[in-house]
């Protein structure tokens, strides 16, 4: 399922109270997407990483009632009141063992004498087998209590998140210009550092911690390994030697249009989040110069970073002019 949709999937599962198991491969945001459904929700998360757990933990430990009986002592991560999602994360890299424990907790909502609250849904994630990570094959009996959604990596969904969220411009720009870099995972190169969702997220704030050269060099191939670094760098590189946003404003309609694509990736989602209304005019005017596939690229950057122009008189001008590109 595409990224953008997941949420919405989430949200109407989890008004059911309908178990779910999202799958997919490492690195994808498969935890944080709950995590960010249950903020929006204002729901209370309740995180348990199911591989930490021994089969005896989810019902917990006898003690002798009042009465001489033994009673089970559930243990205190249980939630016990309130709305929530119960989070059984990295469920299938757990022993079967305990995987088979989460039987009743999943399908009955109870586990010996706990209870899951009527406000709480069980949602578990974990990492397909063919991805090499830890993961046992979930038992049938267990397979068969949830919906199963297959995460899969989205460019435009992970752009509109990463710029709601601050990620560093040139990993936008340069990711537009290689889109195949967002995820580039393959279990049988055993690469410990690939390109992931997660891993641009950690270089962004690589990009912004003002390490030496030399050791950025040697961070970005331990974060997103060696080939998609010196890609990167060399994208930089080209970026670095762009006309300032003063220089593009001021001469809109004279200035040098590049030739190369990845600096044209990288001068569109540059301008596009100049944009505000007292930049429309010449925003537009440098937009209309361009080839249409890259006017229409910084026409929807504008728009992202600053709605307001999409009501502008320009933009309907330039909208008519490229009508047979946006149908």
């Amino acid at each position: 399922m595409n990224a953008a949709l997941i949420p919405q999937a989430l949200e109407l599962l989890i008004n059911l109270r309908q178990p779910v198991f999202l799958w997919g491969p490492p690195g994808v945001g498969k935890s944080q997407i709950v995590s960010q459904t249950a903020d929006r929700k204002g729901l209370e998360l309740v995180d348990i990483r199911a591989i930490l757990l021994d089969p005896v933990d989810l019902r917990g430990l006898p003690r002798i009632s009042d009465n001489g009986t033994a009673q089970w002592c559930p243990p205190d991560f249980f939630p016990r009141s309130g709305r929530g999602i119960l989070f059984l994360d990295e469920l299938n890299a757990a022993p079967p063992l305990v995987q088979a424990s989460c039987y009743q907790l999943v399908l009955d909502r109870k586990i010996g004498e706990y209870e899951l609250p009527e406000g709480w849904t069980v949602i578990a994630a974990g990492n397909r087998e063919t991805d090499r990570s830890v993961a046992h094959r979930m038992p049938s009996a267990l397979a068969n209590r949830f919906v199963h959604i297959d995460f899969t990596v989205d460019l435009e969904a992970w752009l509109q998140w990463a710029a709601r969220n601050n990620i560093a411009g040139e990993i936008l720009a340069f990711l537009r210009f290689c889109p195949a870099l967002l995820h580039d995972f393959d279990p049988e190169r055993g690469a410990n550092a690939f390109p992931s969702p997660r891993s641009w997220e950690m270089v962004s704030r690589l990009l912004t911690g003002n390490a030496a050269s030399e050791a950025l060099d040697e961070l970005l191939a331990g974060t997103i390994g060696a080939a998609a670094a010196t890609e990167l760098r060399g994208f930089l590189t080209l970026r670095r030697q762009l006309p300032t946003m003063e220089d593009i404003l001021a001469g809109a309609e004279s200035l040098e249009i590049p030739t190369d694509p990845a600096v044209l990736f990288a001068l569109c989602e540059m301008a596009g989040r100049a944009a505000a209304p007292e930049t429309a005019a010449p925003l537009f005017c440098f937009a209309s110069r361009l080839p249409d596939e890259f006017s229409v690229l910084l026409v929807r950057e504008a728009v992202r970073h600053c709605q307001a122009i999409a009501h502008s008189d320009d933009f309907a001008q330039w909208a008519a002019r490229h009508a047979d590109v946006l149908v």
